[in-house]
This record gives C-alpha cells, sequence and structure tokens, in this order.
C-alpha cells in the first residue's frame, strides 16, 4: 500500500486536534472541534483551510492561449492579466477529466489549479494535447503550499497582516508578490464555500508561518481551523461542484447544469461536438435538487426513483448545518423528470420521499466585490 503524503501543515494539524483521514492520497484533517462549528464559523466567521493537496500546473510559451482554446471548455480570448476563469477539461465524448481554475499572468504564461486526486492523471492529459503547441507544462504541485481563509471576515482578517489593499482584488482575482507576514504569496479571491474569501499560495516550506500568522489575528474573532468535513458541506449548499460527484468520467457539464462555462462560440475544443449536441437537443440528464419529506439521510449514490421507477442517482447528500435540512443533489433521467414536483430516494430498504427544490440550496449573505 503506497504511503499517504504529508502537507506542510499536516504536523500542525495533529498537534491542534486535527482527526486525521486520507483523502486522495493525503493525510488531512477531517475536522477539529466538529464539522457544524467549522461550518458556522465559515458561515459567520470565517474558517481556514489547507489545500495544499490541490495540483499546480504552469502553462507558457506563445501558443498558451491557442492551447488553452483547445484544451478547455470556458472561452479565454478576453481574460486579462490577474483575472480567474473557472473551466472544464473534456475527453472527446463531452464528459470531464477535471474541473480547473484558469490564473492568467500573461498571455503566454497561465497558472492551472486543479483538484488533488487527478493531479496525475490531468497532468498525463495536458501533456498528451500539448502536442503540436509550442507550449510547456511545470508541474509545480509539490513545491506549492495553499491555504485558503473563507468567510465574511476574511478580508478583514488577512488585511492585519499585509500592507497590500486586499479590497482592490475582486472577485475571481488575483495578485502575486503579496507579503503576508512576511512571505511574498499569490492572494486570489475565488472560494468554494459560498462565502467570500481568499486563497494564499505560498512557498512549500513557507506555508505554516503564515498559516499560524493567520490563525493568531483572527482568533479574537472566531476564526477557526477547518477541516475536509466542513469544505464538502458549505461547497455542497451552495452549490458548487465536487469531482466524482456532480461531474466525473461520466457526466458531461451539460448535465450537471454548468453550460455557463461551456463556451461553444468557440470553434473547436475537445468534447466540443457532442456537447454542442446536448446543447441543442438537451442533455439526456440533469442535477436537480431535492428535500426529503420523510426521515432520512439521502448519501452519495443512493438510487432516485419516481413512482417506483429508477431515474437516476444521489450526487451528494447531508443533513445541511445552514438550513437544517435533509437536502441533495441528484443527477436523473431529463425527460422522465419533466414536470415532477416530488421523488424518491432509496434508503436502505425504504422509498423515501423528497420534494425537487431549485439549486443552489444556498446564496451567501456577504458580496464579493466584482
Amino acid at each position: 500500500m503506497e504511503e499517504s503524503r504529508k502537507t506542510p501543515l499536516t504536523d500542525w494539524h495533529a498537534a491542534n486536534g486535527g482527526k486525521m483521514v486520507v483523502y486522495a492520497g493525503w493525510e488531512m484533517p477531517v475536522q477539529y472541534e466538529g464539522l457544524v462549528a467549522e461550518h458556522n464559523a465559515v458561515r459567520e466567521q470565517a474558517g481556514m483551510f489547507d489545500v495544499s493537496h490541490m495540483g499546480e500546473v504552469l502553462v507558457e510559451g506563445p501558443e498558451a492561449l491557442a492551447y488553452l482554446q483547445k484544451l478547455l471548455t470556458n472561452d479565454f480570448s478576453a481574460m486579462v492579466n490577474g483575472e480567474i476563469l473557472y473551466t472544464m477539461m473534456c475527453y472527446p465524448n463531452g464528459t470531464v477529466v477535471d474541473d480547473l481554475l484558469v490564473y492568467r499572468y500573461e498571455s503566454d504564461r497561465y497558472l492551472l489549479v486543479i483538484n488533488a486526486g487527478n493531479v496525475d492523471k490531468d497532468v498525463a492529459w495536458m501533456q498528451e494535447q500539448a502536442a503540436g503547441y509550442q507550449v510547456s507544462l511545470t508541474n509545480q504541485s509539490s513545491e506549492t503550499g495553499e491555504l485558503a481563509l473563507q468567510g465574511p471576515l476574511a478580508e478583514e482578517v488577512l488585511q492585519l497582516l499585509t500592507d497590500t489593499d486586499l479590497s482592490e482584488i475582486g472577485f475571481f482575482h488575483f495578485r502575486d508578490h503579496v507579503a503576508i507576514a512576511g512571505v511574498q504569496c499569490l492572494v486570489s479571491r475565488t472560494g468554494y464555500t459560498g462565502e467570500d474569501g481568499f486563497e494564499v499560495y505560498t512557498p512549500w516550506n513557507e506555508l505554516e508561518k503564515v498559516w499560524v500568522a493567520i490563525m493568531e489575528a483572527g482568533a479574537s474573532k472566531g476564526v477557526k481551523p477547518a477541516g475536509l468535513g466542513c469544505r464538502d458541506t458549505l461547497r455542497f449548499e451552495a452549490g458548487l461542484p465536487l469531482y466524482g460527484h456532480e461531474i466525473s468520467d461520466s457526466i458531461t457539464p451539460l448535465e450537471a447544469g454548468l453550460g455557463y462555462f461551456v463556451s461553444l462560440k468557440k470553434e473547436d475544443f475537445i468534447g466540443r461536438e457532442v456537447l454542442a449536441q446536448q446543447k441543442e437537443q438537451g442533455p439526456p440528464r440533469k442535477l436537480v435538487g431535492f428535500e426529503l419529506i420523510e426521515r432520512g439521510i439521502a448519501r452519495s449514490d443512493y438510487e432516485v426513483l419516481l413512482n417506483g421507477e429508477k431515474i437516476g442517482f444521489v450526487t451528494t447528500g447531508y443533513l445541511s448545518p445552514t438550513l437544517n435540512k435533509n437536502v441533495g443533489q441528484a443527477l436523473v433521467d431529463r425527460q422522465k423528470v419533466a414536470g415532477a414536483e416530488t421523488l424518491e430516494v432509496q434508503i436502505r430498504n425504504k422509498q423515501v420521499k423528497a420534494k425537487i427544490v431549485k439549486l443552489p440550496l444556498y446564496r451567501k449573505r456577504t458580496k464579493a466585490r466584482g
């Protein structure tokens, strides 16, 4: 069995009450004092996540833009320096290799931030598709540390540690060479929780210094370390997809309701033909939200039925800490669910009734600057 990897903060987590699990091959904290307390801290004050397991790939060269236009679903032609775009990388059949963020430094230099469990697969796919382009790819994952400070007080707390005016970093923008607690960092403002917040990228061996400084600066304001458990409940409430659940190598972006990030105006990109056909005809499946009317919790992969007939499966389900309701998302047959107001979820040996609800389940109360 392969030994699990450690982030620069693994020892800190263990020493500060982190309940450690192996996730995507990494030793990570799933929670500290408890999922609900950490979830609520992010919604009401701020929480901080170790996300050093994420992958970072630098794409450089005179044909970097042309390469990304072919490789990815979004359109990067109008992107400006310091901007970030969310996108998907698809196979020719339209299903998803990964979802990722693209940071533009210059027209010939971009940073791609990819999911932890997909790094090796993604880099191999990117290298394969780079053939014929004047472009170089550098996997910087093992030398880059990253934390995410999320919540209404994120800016106020982080501002205590830098002379850079963080209010000038707009939503889905970033700035490089920002000194945080004396460490040169890249700071972005995206988030994966439904709240305002920042990602801070550091050299691998400098991350703990920045982490500890933020924890100390935020202690009096209720900032808590937060684990993978509430990271999932937060993103789920906000309707943000997780690879392997709402999107995967068997699900297309259009089925997942992510058509906004698929630019069919582009002449060509990998998967375009299938996705254009799905756009025209309607995807075979669609993602719906639901709230259980009867007792139970819907877990990932549970069968979803309509009038006793299987029509799909649960992608994610929880007792929502914010809503205090048993809710979920399911990928279901689009035509069969049309007009339906309720469905059933197979929970063990019982079919539990649920009403279909609008997504996302939660919209943030704080306004990130555009």
